[in-house]
């Protein structure tokens, strides 16, 4: 079958569609994290943001054979302008983890009959990646639940985002003794994007 004539052109445009609606939301949520001084929360949104451009490009690209053409689609986005970090986070896990467990599994399986095996394969994984993206939005879901987002009932290893300073204990500061930044700025060490070794 050629990609003009399939429905795994029309999938193609959907994911491209949701992923780059789910970059915008992750960086609008971003900036209520900001507003509510939870810039860990706002930058868990924007690292995210960025794998889901990289997505929206890897399904557009598919359709490069397409060049100049218009497709039109049908597709249902989620709406969610809320006001708050904690239902933010939860909104963002149920859409990662839909993408994951019923609609890129469901869009692979077409391309796959369709004999897109590339396509496919780019379903698959991408549809794994959403997954750590479901998982990592419900870690910092949890931690603000359990007011654990900054505080533990034991010592933990925390890390400034913003200067990069290191504090061990029960509770951050409420600023950071380096930079002088809130304490929105910590992370848990084991959650930062990126940490010693």
């Amino acid at each position: 079958m050629n990609l003009r004539e399939s429905e795994t052109r029309k999938n193609l445009l959907r994911a491209f569609a949701g992923e780059s609606q789910a970059r915008n939301r992750y960086t609008m949520a971003a900036g209520k994290a900001a507003e509510l001084k939870l810039q860990v929360i706002q930058q868990v949104f924007l690292f995210t943001a960025d794998q889901e451009k990289e997505h929206a490009e890897i399904f557009y690209k598919h359709l490069k054979e397409l060049n100049g053409e218009n497709l039109e689609i049908d597709g249902a986005y989620p709406i969610e302008v809320y006001d708050d970090a904690l239902t933010l986070l939860k909104a963002a896990r149920h859409n990662e983890y839909e993408e994951y467990e019923n609609v890129y599994p469901s869009f692979a399986k077409i391309a796959q009959e369709e004999g897109f095996t590339a396509v496919a394969a780019s379903f698959r994984q991408i549809a794994e990646i959403e997954k750590i993206h479901g998982d990592r939005f419900g870690q910092f879901e949890k931690l603000m639940e359990q007011n654990q987002l900054f505080q533990s009932s034991g010592e933990e290893i925390y890390m400034c985002l913003n200067c990069g300073h290191i504090y061990t204990g029960k509770k951050v500061p409420e600023t950071c003794p380096v930079c002088k930044h809130d304490k929105g700025y910590f992370i848990r060490m084991d959650m930062a994007p990126f940490t010693r070794g």
